[in-house]
């Protein structure tokens, strides 16, 4: 696993963003681990965060586009933080943009703010976790109403490996409805090998308890096409 992988599992933690229990989720589900990235906070977090984002964009999807596009809200700091990233580690200006939940009307008018989308503009998408594919069934129809805009991709900080609507796993299911690659920071099986009886903030953070409770949840609701280790 690579190393900035393994300093964003210990971050996570760190920042308090992922924790493990006994969480009854939005779904009705009980997890036996929960992740808020509302829980980024400070200046120093969203620094690092966007670095991390940064390194996964390079290795998945290169750095060959023109707009990174975060929807609103938590997409807003998520693609800010991130441009500032490539900028610094890579040197490549990347535009930012998102959009609001209601078209402002005066000033800065529109739907969008930060850059305006072109024709040939390349895009990626930006996320903190995708459970369901709403929020992309929501946003893609904006980004492609701009004009010839064409989608490299859409980058999340953790795939938590569950099944969608279906069998497979939500980013599996948003990358065959929309036809762009999807990728992660993170999967949750990454996670649990990492984590798995190392001492993580002078902890262990995921025992044999929680091991096991991670287990008997995968295969109630892990994606069909993903082994979880």
């Amino acid at each position: 696993m690579e190393q900035y992988k393994q300093e964003f599992i210990e971050f996570m933690v760190q920042s308090q963003v992922l924790k493990f229990g006994d969480f009854t989720l939005k779904s009705g589900r009980r997890s036996p681990f929960f992740m808020n990235a509302g829980a980024y906070v400070t200046g120093t977090q969203l620094r690092k965060l966007g670095e991390y984002y940064a390194k996964a964009i390079h290795d998945n999807f290169g750095l060959d586009f023109d707009v990174l596009f975060g929807p609103a809200y938590k997409g807003i700091p998520l693609s800010v933080a991130t441009t500032m990233a490539i900028s610094e580690l890579y040197g490549k200006d990347i535009r930012y943009c998102s959009n609001r939940k209601e078209a402002k009307d005066h000033g800065d008018t529109g739907i969008l703010l930060g850059s305006k989308l072109k024709d040939g503009d390349r895009v990626v998408m930006i996320e903190d976790v995708t459970t369901s594919g709403k929020s992309i069934e929501e946003t893609f129809p904006i980004v492609k109403a701009q004009g010839n805009v064409e989608v490299k991709g859409l980058i999340v900080s953790l795939n938590r490996l569950e099944r969608g609507k279906g069998e497979k796993s939500a980013l599996e299911e948003v990358q065959d409805l929309y036809h762009f690659p999807t990728a992660a920071i993170v999967t949750m099986s990454e996670v649990t090998e990492y984590l798995y009886n190392r001492e993580c903030q002078g902890q262990i953070v995921i025992n044999d308890d929680i091991k096991l409770a991670l287990d008997a949840y995968y295969s109630q609701y892990g994606a069909s096409t993903i082994h979880f280790k």
